[in-house]
């Protein structure tokens, strides 16, 4: 059995603070919601006055925190984790935060001693019930395994990312893709309906197209990814077909914002001569905006 300190039992903090006690595990909680604390302490968990009573006596503190302010706090604040953890204790945060922030509490942690491990979560509050989260883990080898059997009651998919931060990093790059496609899906399926068409029936054509389907999966690795930018479909095709989707918005009064940004990364690559290469090229136009070589 391992005692584990949990800092914010919240949405997604309570559901995988009760997966680990139902592995048998013993938990230290603590969170500025009393009401937060009061359901998980209902569950079996120990409940506790700041984040130093909740690491003090633990084997492994995790904290699922709102931002990178309120980890910093809890983690060096006056009564933080830092203040209470043993100096073999691992220390694990799984909040979604910027990487910037992460690298701060990664040096401070270093500074002080403590092994840390940056390890966010992706999926819904439902899969943090289910305990099927997708955990993307930062740290060193050795201290990423060492939570792995607490990482296994928490989620069904565990990734390691590389050094310290990098957890971070892949939760953002992950949630950017995904928070603008559900803007861009909300202009789609506002602009199918209307245009007039059934809803159910355009999700149903576009789940079998590269609409539905994504990039990622199917056109980049058959052609930027690979170096061929022969064209399967041209940038130019593509940016025509981009015009007409929002001449037809337009004329509807259906809201484009992301469609017509995403329409300026075709006319930039068009100005970089690449109107006959495959639209997955668009990958290059934007890594050279980049400075990446």
């Amino acid at each position: 059995m391992t005692t584990v300190g949990f800092v914010g039992v919240g949405v997604m903090g309570a559901p995988m603070t009760r997966n680990l006690m139902k592995g048998g595990h013993a938990v230290r909680a603590y969170d500025v919601s009393r009401q937060a604390l009061s359901t998980v302490e209902s569950d079996g968990a120990v409940g506790t006055g700041s984040p130093a009573e909740a690491a003090s006596g633990c084997d492994i503190v995790i904290s699922m925190l709102p931002t990178g302010k309120e980890v910093g706090e809890a983690a060096f604040g006056t009564d933080g984790i830092s203040d209470g953890i043993s100096k073999d204790a691992l220390y694990v945060d799984m909040s979604t935060i910027l990487p910037m922030d992460t690298d701060k509490i990664a040096a401070e942690c270093a500074e002080a001693g403590i092994s840390f491990v940056d390890a966010p979560v992706g999926r819904l509050s439902k899969n943090a019930e289910d305990g099927t989260l997708m955990i993307m883990a930062g740290g060193t080898k050795e201290d990423v395994e060492r939570a792995r059997h607490l990482f296994e009651l928490m989620g069904d998919t565990i990734v390691y990312c590389g050094e310290a931060g990098m957890g971070s990093r892949m939760k953002v790059v992950n949630n950017y893709m995904a928070t603008s496609l559900n803007a861009l899906t909300a202009e789609t399926l506002t602009l199918a309906e209307k245009s007039g068409l059934d809803i159910d029936l355009s999700i149903e054509v576009m789940s079998g197209t590269m609409a539905g389907r994504g990039h990622m999966t199917t056109t980049y690795p058959l052609h930027v990814l690979k170096g061929n930018l022969a064209p399967g479909f041209m940038v130019d095709l593509a940016h025509k077909d981009m015009g007409l989707g929002l001449e037809m918005a337009a004329a509807l009064r259906s809201p484009t914002g992301v469609g017509a940004a995403a329409r300026q990364v075709y006319t930039l690559a068009q100005a970089e001569g690449r109107g006959r290469e495959d639209w997955t090229s668009l990958y290059q136009t934007v890594r050279g905006l980049a400075g990446l070589k």
